[in-house]
Protein backbone atom coordinates (compact mmCIF):
# COMPACT_ATOMS: atom_id res chain seq x y z
CA UNK A 1 0.00 0.00 0.00
CA UNK A 2 2.57 2.18 0.76
CA UNK A 3 4.54 1.44 -1.74
CA UNK A 4 1.81 2.19 -3.96
CA UNK A 5 1.24 5.66 -2.84
CA UNK A 6 4.97 6.31 -3.38
CA UNK A 7 4.77 5.94 -6.64
CA UNK A 8 1.84 7.72 -7.00
CA UNK A 9 3.29 10.50 -5.53
CA UNK A 10 6.15 10.32 -7.82
CA UNK A 11 4.28 10.24 -10.52
CA UNK A 12 2.23 13.21 -9.55
CA UNK A 13 5.23 15.33 -8.92
CA UNK A 14 6.86 13.88 -12.17
CA UNK A 15 3.54 15.34 -14.23
CA UNK A 16 3.82 18.15 -11.88
CA UNK A 17 7.56 19.06 -13.17
CA UNK A 18 6.80 18.65 -16.66
CA UNK A 19 4.00 21.10 -16.40
CA UNK A 20 5.58 23.18 -15.13
CA UNK A 21 8.82 22.98 -17.87
CA UNK A 22 5.93 22.98 -20.66
CA UNK A 23 4.64 26.42 -18.95
CA UNK A 24 7.85 27.94 -19.09
CA UNK A 25 9.08 27.20 -23.00
CA UNK A 26 5.06 28.30 -23.75
CA UNK A 27 5.84 32.12 -21.85
CA UNK A 28 9.84 31.98 -23.18
CA UNK A 29 8.34 30.99 -27.21
CA UNK A 30 5.38 33.39 -26.36
CA UNK A 31 7.77 35.98 -25.63
CA UNK A 32 10.34 35.31 -28.33
CA UNK A 33 7.73 35.51 -30.78
CA UNK A 34 6.11 38.64 -29.56
CA UNK A 35 9.52 40.14 -29.37
CA UNK A 36 9.62 39.30 -33.10
CA UNK A 37 6.59 40.59 -33.80
CA UNK A 38 7.70 44.20 -32.34
CA UNK A 39 10.77 43.81 -34.31
CA UNK A 40 8.98 43.17 -37.36
CA UNK A 41 6.67 46.53 -37.11
CA UNK A 42 9.78 48.77 -36.27
CA UNK A 43 11.55 47.70 -39.10
CA UNK A 44 12.61 50.75 -40.60
CA UNK A 45 13.84 51.87 -37.09
CA UNK A 46 17.83 52.44 -37.58
CA UNK A 47 18.22 54.55 -34.64
CA UNK A 48 20.07 51.39 -32.55
CA UNK A 49 22.19 50.31 -35.66
CA UNK A 50 23.12 53.28 -37.20
CA UNK A 51 25.33 53.46 -34.08
CA UNK A 52 26.14 56.23 -32.22
CA UNK A 53 29.12 55.26 -29.94
CA UNK A 54 29.32 56.74 -26.79
CA UNK A 55 32.01 57.10 -23.47
CA UNK A 56 31.79 54.47 -21.32
CA UNK A 57 29.12 55.09 -18.59
CA UNK A 58 30.00 55.29 -14.82
CA UNK A 59 26.81 55.76 -13.29
CA UNK A 60 26.76 54.91 -9.69
CA UNK A 61 25.94 51.47 -8.70
CA UNK A 62 21.72 51.87 -7.31
CA UNK A 63 21.32 52.06 -3.31
CA UNK A 64 18.56 51.43 -0.74
CA UNK A 65 16.50 50.10 -3.33
CA UNK A 66 16.75 53.47 -5.60
CA UNK A 67 16.89 53.74 -9.01
CA UNK A 68 17.65 57.09 -11.22
CA UNK A 69 17.57 56.85 -15.11
CA UNK A 70 19.05 59.71 -16.93
CA UNK A 71 16.08 60.08 -20.46
CA UNK A 72 17.79 62.14 -23.42
CA UNK A 73 15.36 62.67 -26.50
CA UNK A 74 16.95 63.12 -29.52
CA UNK A 75 15.66 63.75 -32.62
CA UNK A 76 19.13 63.43 -34.76
CA UNK A 77 20.52 60.06 -35.91
CA UNK A 78 23.16 57.43 -36.32
CA UNK A 79 26.69 59.10 -36.24
CA UNK A 80 24.83 63.24 -36.55
CA UNK A 81 24.43 63.18 -32.98
CA UNK A 82 23.34 66.79 -32.18
CA UNK A 83 22.15 68.73 -28.88
CA UNK A 84 20.00 67.12 -26.80
CA UNK A 85 16.21 67.84 -27.27
CA UNK A 86 14.73 66.27 -24.23
CA UNK A 87 16.47 65.70 -20.68
CA UNK A 88 14.86 63.73 -17.82
CA UNK A 89 15.86 61.90 -14.75
CA UNK A 90 13.12 59.15 -13.41
CA UNK A 91 13.74 58.29 -10.80
CA UNK A 92 12.01 54.84 -8.95
CA UNK A 93 11.85 53.46 -5.52
CA UNK A 94 11.88 49.94 -5.28
CA UNK A 95 10.79 49.98 -1.68
CA UNK A 96 7.67 52.54 -1.80
CA UNK A 97 7.04 51.53 -5.85
CA UNK A 98 7.31 55.51 -5.85
CA UNK A 99 7.70 56.68 -9.64
CA UNK A 100 8.68 60.47 -9.46
CA UNK A 101 10.05 62.28 -12.84
CA UNK A 102 12.22 65.72 -13.04
CA UNK A 103 12.69 67.50 -16.10
CA UNK A 104 15.81 69.42 -16.76
CA UNK A 105 14.91 72.30 -19.63
CA UNK A 106 16.76 72.17 -22.27
CA UNK A 107 18.36 75.84 -21.96
CA UNK A 108 19.24 75.95 -18.63
CA UNK A 109 23.13 77.56 -18.22
CA UNK A 110 25.30 75.25 -16.42
CA UNK A 111 29.47 74.62 -16.08
CA UNK A 112 30.09 71.92 -18.66
CA UNK A 113 32.73 69.83 -17.46
CA UNK A 114 35.95 70.95 -19.94
CA UNK A 115 33.69 73.00 -21.92
CA UNK A 116 32.73 75.89 -19.70
CA UNK A 117 29.06 77.70 -19.47
CA UNK A 118 26.90 76.25 -21.94
CA UNK A 119 23.31 75.69 -22.70
CA UNK A 120 22.66 71.54 -20.60
CA UNK A 121 21.72 70.69 -23.91
CA UNK A 122 25.12 70.48 -25.70
CA UNK A 123 26.78 68.72 -22.65
CA UNK A 124 25.09 65.06 -25.34
CA UNK A 125 26.81 66.43 -28.69
CA UNK A 126 29.96 67.25 -26.71
CA UNK A 127 29.88 63.48 -24.93
CA UNK A 128 27.27 61.18 -24.62
CA UNK A 129 24.88 60.51 -22.08
CA UNK A 130 28.56 60.18 -19.98
CA UNK A 131 29.35 63.93 -19.67
CA UNK A 132 25.25 64.96 -19.46
CA UNK A 133 25.94 62.58 -16.78
CA UNK A 134 29.02 64.56 -15.00
CA UNK A 135 27.14 67.51 -16.15
CA UNK A 136 24.03 66.67 -13.39
CA UNK A 137 26.40 65.52 -11.12
CA UNK A 138 28.79 68.80 -10.73
CA UNK A 139 26.16 71.19 -10.76
CA UNK A 140 23.18 69.33 -8.86
CA UNK A 141 24.73 66.73 -6.78
CA UNK A 142 22.86 63.88 -8.01
CA UNK A 143 24.06 60.34 -9.30
CA UNK A 144 22.29 58.81 -12.01
CA UNK A 145 22.79 55.33 -12.35
CA UNK A 146 21.63 54.30 -16.12
CA UNK A 147 20.67 56.22 -19.30
CA UNK A 148 18.55 55.16 -22.09
CA UNK A 149 18.61 57.74 -25.38
CA UNK A 150 15.29 57.48 -27.21
CA UNK A 151 14.91 58.56 -31.11
CA UNK A 152 11.56 60.49 -31.71
CA UNK A 153 11.17 58.43 -34.67
CA UNK A 154 9.47 55.19 -32.87
CA UNK A 155 8.19 57.49 -30.19
CA UNK A 156 4.90 57.56 -31.98
CA UNK A 157 4.50 53.53 -32.74
CA UNK A 158 5.35 53.06 -29.08
CA UNK A 159 2.75 54.68 -27.79
CA UNK A 160 0.19 53.27 -30.01
CA UNK A 161 1.29 49.66 -28.69
CA UNK A 162 1.36 50.72 -24.92
CA UNK A 163 -2.56 52.73 -25.69
CA UNK A 164 -3.62 51.72 -28.65
CA UNK A 165 -6.82 53.81 -27.37
CA UNK A 166 -5.42 57.11 -27.40
CA UNK A 167 -4.27 59.88 -24.91
CA UNK A 168 -6.81 62.55 -24.26
CA UNK A 169 -5.79 66.11 -24.34
CA UNK A 170 -7.20 69.43 -24.01
CA UNK A 171 -5.59 71.60 -26.54
CA UNK A 172 -5.36 74.95 -25.59
CA UNK A 173 -5.07 77.28 -29.20
CA UNK A 174 -3.83 75.71 -32.32
CA UNK A 175 -0.32 74.09 -32.32
CA UNK A 176 1.11 73.79 -36.07
CA UNK A 177 4.14 75.77 -36.69
CA UNK A 178 7.40 73.06 -36.38
CA UNK A 179 5.64 69.60 -35.74
CA UNK A 180 4.48 68.78 -39.61
CA UNK A 181 0.80 68.64 -38.77
CA UNK A 182 -2.16 70.46 -37.03
CA UNK A 183 -3.66 70.06 -33.93
CA UNK A 184 -7.02 72.09 -32.91
CA UNK A 185 -7.97 73.52 -29.82
CA UNK A 186 -10.14 71.84 -27.55
CA UNK A 187 -10.24 68.12 -25.72
CA UNK A 188 -9.56 65.16 -28.40
CA UNK A 189 -7.99 61.73 -28.30
CA UNK A 190 -4.70 61.58 -29.68
CA UNK A 191 -2.37 58.76 -30.95
CA UNK A 192 1.07 58.16 -31.77
CA UNK A 193 1.81 61.08 -34.07
CA UNK A 194 -0.28 63.68 -33.17
CA UNK A 195 0.77 62.92 -29.53
CA UNK A 196 4.89 63.20 -30.65
CA UNK A 197 3.38 66.45 -32.47
CA UNK A 198 1.91 67.93 -29.18
CA UNK A 199 4.87 67.11 -26.69
CA UNK A 200 7.43 68.73 -29.37
CA UNK A 201 5.56 71.62 -30.14
CA UNK A 202 7.23 74.85 -28.32
CA UNK A 203 5.95 78.27 -30.39
CA UNK A 204 3.86 79.99 -28.23
CA UNK A 205 4.11 82.30 -25.45
CA UNK A 206 5.11 79.42 -22.82
CA UNK A 207 7.55 78.45 -25.27
CA UNK A 208 10.21 75.75 -23.66
CA UNK A 209 8.24 75.49 -20.35
CA UNK A 210 4.49 74.80 -21.86
CA UNK A 211 6.56 72.05 -23.38
CA UNK A 212 7.75 70.79 -20.53
CA UNK A 213 4.93 70.57 -18.79
CA UNK A 214 2.77 68.43 -22.12
CA UNK A 215 5.72 66.03 -21.94
CA UNK A 216 4.78 65.39 -18.60
CA UNK A 217 1.37 65.36 -18.83
CA UNK A 218 1.50 62.53 -21.20
CA UNK A 219 4.67 60.54 -19.39
CA UNK A 220 2.19 60.30 -16.74
CA UNK A 221 -0.92 59.34 -18.79
CA UNK A 222 1.36 56.46 -20.82
CA UNK A 223 2.00 55.20 -17.17
CA UNK A 224 -1.35 55.03 -16.26
CA UNK A 225 -2.30 52.51 -19.08
CA UNK A 226 1.20 50.65 -19.53
CA UNK A 227 1.42 49.09 -16.46
CA UNK A 228 -1.73 47.41 -16.46
CA UNK A 229 -2.27 43.61 -16.82
CA UNK A 230 -2.88 43.82 -20.51
CA UNK A 231 0.34 45.90 -21.07
CA UNK A 232 2.11 43.60 -19.14
CA UNK A 233 1.34 40.54 -21.83
CA UNK A 234 2.38 43.22 -24.70
CA UNK A 235 5.42 44.00 -22.46
CA UNK A 236 7.65 41.65 -25.53
CA UNK A 237 6.24 43.13 -28.00
CA UNK A 238 6.51 46.52 -26.92
CA UNK A 239 10.71 45.72 -26.09
CA UNK A 240 10.86 44.58 -29.71
CA UNK A 241 9.11 47.98 -30.98
CA UNK A 242 11.28 50.07 -28.88
CA UNK A 243 14.40 48.34 -29.88
CA UNK A 244 15.50 49.92 -32.92
CA UNK A 245 14.95 53.08 -31.51
CA UNK A 246 16.49 53.09 -27.70
CA UNK A 247 20.03 53.14 -26.74
CA UNK A 248 19.86 51.99 -22.82
CA UNK A 249 22.70 50.53 -20.37
CA UNK A 250 19.63 49.63 -18.12
CA UNK A 251 19.67 45.70 -18.26
CA UNK A 252 16.39 43.36 -18.26
CA UNK A 253 16.04 42.28 -15.08
CA UNK A 254 16.15 45.53 -14.17
CA UNK A 255 13.74 46.68 -16.11
CA UNK A 256 11.73 43.74 -15.54
CA UNK A 257 11.86 44.45 -11.44
CA UNK A 258 10.50 47.67 -12.12
CA UNK A 259 7.85 46.66 -14.34
CA UNK A 260 6.68 44.31 -11.55
CA UNK A 261 7.06 46.50 -9.01
CA UNK A 262 4.62 49.09 -10.80
CA UNK A 263 2.49 46.51 -11.56
CA UNK A 264 1.42 44.66 -8.11
CA UNK A 265 2.37 47.46 -6.36
CA UNK A 266 -0.14 50.17 -4.95
CA UNK A 267 -0.86 52.84 -8.39
CA UNK A 268 1.09 55.95 -6.92
CA UNK A 269 0.57 58.72 -9.14
CA UNK A 270 3.67 59.84 -10.54
CA UNK A 271 5.31 62.79 -8.80
CA UNK A 272 6.58 65.91 -11.42
CA UNK A 273 9.46 68.59 -11.23
CA UNK A 274 10.81 71.11 -13.15
CA UNK A 275 14.18 72.54 -13.21
CA UNK A 276 15.07 75.46 -13.16
CA UNK A 277 11.52 75.76 -10.47
CA UNK A 278 10.10 78.63 -10.38
CA UNK A 279 11.77 82.41 -9.38
CA UNK A 280 14.72 80.78 -9.71
CA UNK A 281 16.26 82.31 -12.75
CA UNK A 282 16.70 84.94 -15.27
CA UNK A 283 16.47 85.09 -19.40
CA UNK A 284 19.80 86.42 -20.54
CA UNK A 285 21.22 86.60 -23.84
CA UNK A 286 25.09 85.38 -23.95
CA UNK A 287 27.58 84.09 -26.89
CA UNK A 288 25.73 80.46 -26.83
CA UNK A 289 22.56 82.53 -27.45
CA UNK A 290 19.10 82.63 -25.05
CA UNK A 291 19.90 81.03 -21.69
CA UNK A 292 18.25 80.30 -18.21
CA UNK A 293 20.72 81.74 -15.94
CA UNK A 294 19.79 79.75 -12.66
CA UNK A 295 20.60 79.65 -8.85
CA UNK A 296 22.56 76.63 -8.87
CA UNK A 297 21.78 76.30 -5.22
CA UNK A 298 18.73 76.71 -4.67
CA UNK A 299 17.81 74.54 -7.66
CA UNK A 300 20.39 71.89 -6.48
CA UNK A 301 18.22 71.22 -3.41
CA UNK A 302 15.22 71.20 -5.00
CA UNK A 303 16.25 68.45 -6.90
CA UNK A 304 17.90 66.97 -4.07
CA UNK A 305 14.86 67.08 -1.85
CA UNK A 306 12.60 65.89 -4.50
CA UNK A 307 14.18 62.86 -5.62
CA UNK A 308 15.19 61.94 -1.59
CA UNK A 309 12.06 62.61 -0.37
CA UNK A 310 10.67 58.68 0.07
CA UNK A 311 14.15 57.45 0.52
CA UNK A 312 15.03 58.31 4.05
CA UNK A 313 12.99 55.88 5.39
CA UNK A 314 14.23 53.15 3.03
CA UNK A 315 18.11 53.95 3.99
CA UNK A 316 17.49 53.43 7.35
CA UNK A 317 15.47 50.71 7.42
CA UNK A 318 18.76 49.22 5.06
CA UNK A 319 20.92 50.46 7.77
CA UNK A 320 19.76 48.87 10.78
CA UNK A 321 19.19 45.75 8.53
Amino acid sequence: MKKRERRTKRKWLRNLFLLIVILIVGIIGYCIYQYNQGLSEAKNGKFKKDGATYDLFKGAEPKFGVINILLIGTDTRGGDRGNSDTLMIAHYNQDTNQLKLASIMRDTYVEIPEHGMRKINAAFAYGGPELVRKTIKQNFDVDVNYYAVTDFEGFSKIVDIIAPKGIEADIPYEMSYGIGMTLHPGKQVLHGKEILGYVRFRHDRLSDFGRVERQQEVISKIKEQAFNIQSLVKLPKILGVADPYIDTNVDTSTILSIGKGLLTGKNKKMETLRIPIQDSYVDRNVDVGAVLSIDVDQNKQALKDFLSQDNDSVASKETQE
